[in-house]
């Protein structure tokens, strides 16, 4: 009898990987068939459809809040870091091309499929999408297999079976239809890069562990560290399939889990007490702090062009939904290129972040004179950037060196004065963590909140309250594809009305 259940477990956990599989990329394919023709981005359409999908699993009983009965959706939508990596190194090699003012070799050693397999997405991109999958699933198995993560948890016993059919995966699905100039060296690119997404994922667990009972610092921070520290060092790297496929599809696949884990919590969010004030600074913290960057950027920065703007503030908010659509290509050439220029430059400002919100939460309440100190140099800096690009006359020197700044300086301000806004609002550290995540969509809080930084209830919370400003995806995402259509420039009315839209909304929602 006890072999039989052994059996039928085996077979179980077979068929939760298939059918999270199914479920993910389906609703990746169908949001990019959606705004196939268009240069609108998918991710504004895993938004919704994620949170319906989650809603409608609870709803109809096959599931429960948080989609236990789901623990490889839930496992997927925890893979952030992995997904984050990619970038990361990639931002390390533009940092150390501008620093260095190194032609760039612009020959690749791969021509992807021009065949459309599905409506909006190419045979290549199609193969890169399923390959993100195995390639997140596959590392962070592995990572727990050789950290020996065991915390009671449904999946515990199959991180080596779900890290082997990962990796495994990963290794053949090579689209054949693309050019490729060496197969063999291709295929051995991909294999070296898993290692080292495997690899840096260890040694920042172990680095995170070690520093604890000095400052909690999370894995995500250091992993950020390592990866653009490796990018730096590895400027002429031509990237493999593991990187193409994260840098096209990781971040879509996380959200499209975690907005479905999201959404399984709807109805039971809305009964604990003050989530009200949170969701409402969610959503009207993104228009503040989106358009209201858009604004400034505009006005005082004289950059109104889609190169600047989405780069620009895909980086000063660690925006997790704009990153995948300037990664992603969605955006632009030139969005693409600096996106991972701007979403590194900030991990400056995270030493600060992190460290801070570290201490804050062994405290138990935010370090009010530190967090002054940081807004006040974010704002300082935030006036440098708009100098430097409102006198940089579209030289993409300047312009990039503008923005660089801009990402950090508006983080800072972002980040601490949205905190110090909910403090003196009266709402409790770990509400206003979660509260201010979900207000600039920060994948690198959002990150750390899962993890556990700020304890279980947030963790539990995060996926439900950072997928709830989705109202204002379609905005955001909507304005930026109405900018592409417009030859770059974006309507400057719309985003003055939203800015103040936001400054009324966060304005009442800590008032009542």
């Amino acid at each position: 009898m006890e072999y039989f259940t052994d059996q039928m477990a085996n077979a179980h956990i077979l068929n939760q990987f298939w059918l999270t599989f199914l479920l993910v990329i389906s609703m990746v394919l169908v949001s990019r068939t959606f705004v196939a023709g268009t240069r609108y981005s998918p991710i504004l359409i895993i938004v919704v459809f994620g949170l319906i999908m989650g809603y409608v699993l609870v709803n109809t009983g096959m599931g429960t809040p948080g989609l236990g009965e789901f623990p490889i959706v839930d496992f997927t939508s925890r893979v952030t870091i992995t997904a984050l990596i990619a970038s990361f190194f990639v931002g390390g090699q533009e940092i150390r091309k501008l620093i260095s003012d190194k032609e760039i070799d612009k020959t690749d050693i791969v021509v992807p499929s021009d065949e459309e397999m599905f409506l909006g997405t190419k045979f290549t991109q199609f193969m890169f999408l399923i390959r993100s999958f195995f390639v997140l699933i596959g590392i962070e198995s592995m990572k727990r297999v050789i950290i020996g993560y065991n915390n009671n948890e449904p999946l515990d016993a199959f991180y080596p079976l779900l890290g082997y059919l990962g990796l495994v995966g990963s290794i053949i699905l090579i689209d054949y239809r693309a050019k490729i100039t060496n197969k063999p060296v291709y295929i051995r690119k991909g294999i070296f890069e898993t290692a080292i997404i495997l690899g840096i994922l260890v040694l920042s667990w172990h680095l995170s562990g070690w520093i604890r009972p000095v400052i909690a610092l999370p894995e995500i921070f250091f992993a950020m560290i390592l990866s653009v520290s490796i990018g730096l060092l590895m400027p002429d790297w031509k990237f493999g399939p593991t990187i193409r496929s994260l840098l096209f599809a990781g971040i879509p696949v996380v959200l499209a889990a975690n907005f479905m884990v999201g959404g399984s919590r709807i109805a039971d969010a809305f009964t604990l007490t003050g989530m009200t004030s949170v969701l409402s600074f969610g959503f009207f913290g993104q228009l503040l702090w989106m358009f209201g960057g858009l604004a400034i950027l505009i006005t005082l920065g004289r950059a109104n062009h889609m190169r600047n703007l989405a780069p620009g503030m895909a980086g000063s908010l660690s925006h997790s939904g704009l990153t995948g659509a300037c990664t992603a290509g969605d955006l632009g050439p030139d969005a693409q290129f600096r996106a991972p220029i701007m979403i590194n430059i900030p991990f400056i400002g995270h030493i600060f972040v992190f460290s801070i919100l570290a201490a804050s939460a062994t405290a138990g309440k935010l370090l009010i004179p530190y967090t002054l100190l940081v807004v006040a140099a974010g704002v300082a800096l935030t006036a440098w950037a708009l100098r430097t690009l409102s006198s940089s006359n579209n030289k993409e020197a300047l312009e990039i060196r503008g923005l660089m700044i801009f990402s950090l300086g508006w983080q800072l301000v972002a980040v601490f004065g949205g905190l110090l806004i909910l403090n003196l609002g009266g709402m409790g550290l770990n509400d206003s963590v979660m509260a201010n995540a979900s207000a600039i969509s920060h994948f690198g809080l959002f990150a750390a909140i899962q993890g556990g930084m700020f304890g279980e209830q947030a963790s539990g919370l995060i996926a439900f309250v950072f997928a709830m400003p989705f109202l204002v995806h379609p905005l955001v995402f909507g304005i930026f594809g109405k900018t592409a259509e417009n030859g770059g420039v974006m309507p400057t009315k719309i985003v003055y009305l939203l800015a103040a839209l936001g400054i009324f909304g966060v304005t009442y929602a800590l008032i009542f």
